[in-house]
């Protein structure tokens, strides 16, 4: 069995190894790096090429978005590899994903079932469409606010191309930093933090990159966890300790379920 402990340091930045055993490869990747090949641009630094620097026999099991930072799961060979193909696409996963979005929901819990057609405009997005969309569904919870911002915890039970992001910007929430379906604009301290007194020419964004994460996988025979990259972790932070109430009740809820 290969050891990814081994990769150059300057490699390791783009990836961490969560889990590995004689059949699966799990990683938390880096927000900016595409899991595999890109139609539009397939010379782009990748996940799986860097992996296999170390170990040839890798096969992709499921993508996340280039911009999303979190869990991927590789089989070690065909028959996991089939076998873990066949229980995603038979719903046996459970997904979980911690999203920063725009505006203060007005609701606890939330699920939208709006049909998906990948690659349906100009921009290649995913586009809603309830005839000729496929199913898609995805339960939110509520977790915290701050500002004009607020925490999300993502239940996809359906994999769809930016399943996520549409669905959350459909509510009215996109995911903050989002370029296809929101706004890039980064997220500044000083938007919500009461009696911020910075210089505002010296200013450095919280966040500038979208601000979701793949933080769970619960596979038919393995749970996996991706702790959060540094930059979401110290946005969330910010965000609690400045969100309104009772300090007790925001650290009893403001991170969901451990």
């Amino acid at each position: 069995m290969e050891n990814f402990d081994k990769i150059p340091k300057h490699k390791q930045k783009k990836f961490t190894v969560v889990y590995e055993d004689p059949f699966i490869l799990g990683v938390n990747k880096a927000s900016g790096l595409a899991v595999g090949g890109d139609r539009w641009d397939n010379a782009k630094e990748r996940l799986d090429r860097l992996l296999q620097e170390k170990q040839r026999n890798l096969f992709t099991v499921h993508r996340i978005d280039r911009d999303t930072s979190g869990l991927v799961v590789f089989a070690k060979d065909p028959e996991t590899h089939r076998r873990l193909c066949q229980a995603f696409e038979n719903r046996e996963v459970e997904k979980r994903y911690i999203a920063v979005v725009e505006g203060r929901p007005s609701w606890q819990e939330k699920t939208c079932t709006a049909p998906l057609v990948p690659n349906g405009d100009k921009q290649h997005r995913t586009i809603i469409d309830k005839y000729q969309g496929k199913k898609a569904l995805t339960r939110f919870r509520l977790l915290g606010t701050a500002g004009n911002y607020a925490l999300i915890e993502a239940l996809p039970e359906t994999g769809r191309t930016h399943q996520i992001r549409v669905h959350l910007a459909s509510l009215g929430h996109p995911v903050v930093c989002d370029s296809l379906y929101g706004r890039v604009k980064p997220v500044l301290l000083s938007s919500f933090k009461r009696g911020w007194r910075g210089d505002p020419q010296k200013e450095r964004p919280l966040l500038a990159r979208l601000g979701l994460h793949g933080a769970l996988l619960k596979l038919p025979e393995i749970s996996l966890e991706a702790a959060l990259p540094r930059d979401l972790a110290a946005f969330i932070a910010q965000m609690k300790k400045n969100s309104p109430g009772d300090p007790r009740e925001r650290e009893a809820s403001f991170y969901g379920r451990p």
